[in-house]
């Protein structure tokens, strides 16, 4: 008996993840009083989690569940939907304008491209490299930090450029860049973005 209760002890902490770097990329609601968060992780990729409660006033889970902030985030379960059980923040980034929508445009490609519980460690920090860059204030340029982290992530998904890694702030290249960048994405994606659309009107980028 004491064996297989210490069995299951270890079982159930292997499923216990504490302090793990990751930022939310979507919520949406789940039943009355909960939400559907997915996180992009540093060491476990792209992880859905149940925020059990986070729609009620004096969730301690709610203040923190903001996108594009860094946090340091727990959770636990064995399920495709692991339930969080903290979330904490780690830092501000304030965002607008267009660099708002650029960060929700990396959003969406994180989202739609990568699968779940695929760790890219690489691919994190270029993501929060492009974070960190696009809150800058006074803001600036946001082309060489979107061409960085979309090459990144062809790379890092199998579907990268055989050559050498190209200067991301030459604006002469920078337009010839961004349309192989984009042709590659396109064929990956089958549908649009809904975020690159907005971006578009807003002007190029």
């Amino acid at each position: 008996m004491k064996r297989s209760c210490v069995t299951w002890g270890m079982s159930n902490l292997r499923h216990r993840f504490q302090d793990e770097a990751g930022y939310i990329l979507h919520t949406s609601a789940w039943r009355e009083t909960s939400l559907i968060c997915h996180a992009f992780t540093r060491n476990h990729g792209l992880v859905p989690l149940v925020a059990k409660g986070a729609k009620r006033p004096h969730s301690t889970l709610r203040p923190a569940l903001s996108v594009f902030q860094p946090l340091l985030l727990a959770w636990s379960g064995k399920n495709e939907v692991k339930t969080l059980t903290r979330a904490d923040c780690a830092g501000i980034r304030p965002l607008k304008g267009r660099a708002l929508m650029s960060a929700w445009y990396m959003n969406e490609l994180l989202i739609r491209l990568l699968p779940r519980e695929d760790p890219h460690p690489v691919l994190f920090d270029a993501y929060e490299e492009a974070l960190v860059h696009l809150a800058q204030v006074p803001r600036p340029p946001v082309a060489g930090a979107l061409r960085r982290f979309e090459w990144v992530l062809l790379t890092e998904t199998g579907y990268g450029f055989d050559e050498a890694t190209p200067d991301f702030n030459d604006p002469v290249g920078e337009p010839e860049l961004r349309i192989r960048l984009r042709e590659r994405l396109n064929s990956l994606l089958g549908r649009p973005l809904h975020t690159r659309s907005v971006l578009m009107q807003l002007q190029r980028y």
